[in-house]
């Protein structure tokens, strides 16, 4: 079944993207009621229900600067999320005169499909690796790493790049950066609240009058009410993450195979990236966008990417690939492979170097009659030459 431009996959990424938006204010809001409550506990003593009432009241009104500032975050988020991205991995934009190589292989992808072609981007790592970012045309781009152009030949590069390409059509990549931005969001405000309790002693309730009749022993019961809802918020956000379909990366890499008629390529390529694309520096959210993530979070139930073997193994399977084994890493030049056939088979190795091999594919190496050829005396008589027999 072709995975590139799944009319079906497209809308569900669509519907959870609005899903996890929504997600993400009802987690922002399980965090301020968390904190509100653990303020008043730690204000002054009470009973639980006394605390959890005073605690919602002074949730309603902290919602409605939450909700600012989380549409803030969002903003920001969705403006200079590339930016900050090529800050903590260093990409730089290229263009087809700094890499024609690269330039070229993903202009004749996206002119194949009458895709938009998306921006590229080039970091500098010894990492083998690539991911695709953005949440609309305009702001769409794909980065490899240096090593990866060094070390894949064309036609593997070619299907790292129509794998990407492939997650930006799919709509895995906005996806994966509301992802992020929950991620973001959850973790910024479980920072803030701890900082406010433990280092500045912040509560909501302090200074209430002391002959309100708050009743007693629901401070310490209060407090691990609002740790565990803390905790909770921040798993919830983890969750959102991993929840992201692992059967992205399978499609991702059919896609591949489609724009490129080559599903060999796409298993070889992963073959050499397979445990090279560690990124250093690179936090786990950009790490989960990548074509290959070695990261491994919680002994494989929770990986963002499938394992390598499988995703080869389904290429075997549904495309008809063949795979090498594990591969040494070489540099890799700009053609491999053996000599271009022609339409009688393969090129003689022995054709001139002035011409490329494959070059005439319908001349002969050598001409029918060499000339100044000298034939020895004796030798060459009663053979037929251009003009009849030898004598």
């Amino acid at each position: 079944m072709a995975a590139y431009g799944l009319y079906t996959h497209i809308q569900s990424n669509k519907r959870r993207s609005i899903l996890l938006l929504v997600g993400l204010f009802f987690l922002v809001y399980l965090l301020v009621f968390a904190g509100a409550l653990a303020g008043e506990a730690l204000s002054y003593e009470a009973s639980l229900q006394y605390l959890l009432r005073r605690a919602f009241s002074d949730f309603l009104v902290s919602a409605p600067w939450a909700t600012a500032g989380t549409i803030v975050w969002i903003v920001i988020a969705y403006y200079f999320h590339q930016s900050m991205i090529d800050a903590i991995t260093g990409g730089r934009e290229v263009t087809r005169k700094e890499e024609p190589r690269l330039y070229n292989l993903l202009e004749n992808l996206c002119i194949s499909r009458g895709i938009t072609m998306p921006r590229l981007k080039v970091m500098e790592s010894d990492a083998l690796n690539a991911f695709a970012t953005g949440m609309n045309e305009k702001q769409y781009s794909i980065t490899v790493t240096s090593a990866l152009l060094a070390h894949l030949d064309d036609r593997e590069v070619e299907a790292v790049l129509g794998h990407e390409l492939t997650h930006i059509r799919n709509g895995d990549v906005r996806m994966m950066v509301v992802a992020v931005i929950i991620a973001g969001v959850v973790g910024f405000f479980a920072e803030l609240l701890f900082r406010l309790w433990f280092n500045t002693g912040f509560s909501f309730g302090r200074g209430r009058s002391s002959s309100e009749d708050r009743g007693k022993g629901g401070n310490m019961i209060a407090i691990l009410i609002a740790v565990g809802l803390v905790i909770v918020a921040w798993l919830l956000s983890i969750v959102i993450r991993f929840a992201l379909s692992r059967s992205r990366e399978y499609l991702a890499d059919a896609g591949s195979v489609e724009l490129t008629k080559n599903p060999d390529a796409m298993i070889s390529a992963l073959r050499k990236i397979e445990g090279r694309g560690e990124l250093p520096g690179a936090t786990s959210a950009v790490m989960e966008m990548c074509v290959d993530n070695p990261r491994e979070e919680f002994a494989d139930v929770f990986d963002t990417h499938p394992p390598v073997e499988k995703r080869i193994e389904a290429l075997i399977k549904f495309a008809g690939g063949h795979d090498p084994g594990p591969i040494a890493l070489e540099p890799a030049g700009e053609t491999e492979g053996p000599p271009p056939e022609g339409p009688w088979g393969t090129t003689p190795q022995g054709a001139p170097a002035s011409e490329p091999q494959g070059a005439n594919p319908f001349l002969p190496h050598r001409p029918p009659v060499e000339l100044g050829r000298n034939v020895p005396p004796g030798q060459g008589e009663g053979e037929d030459g251009p003009w009849g027999r030898r004598k």
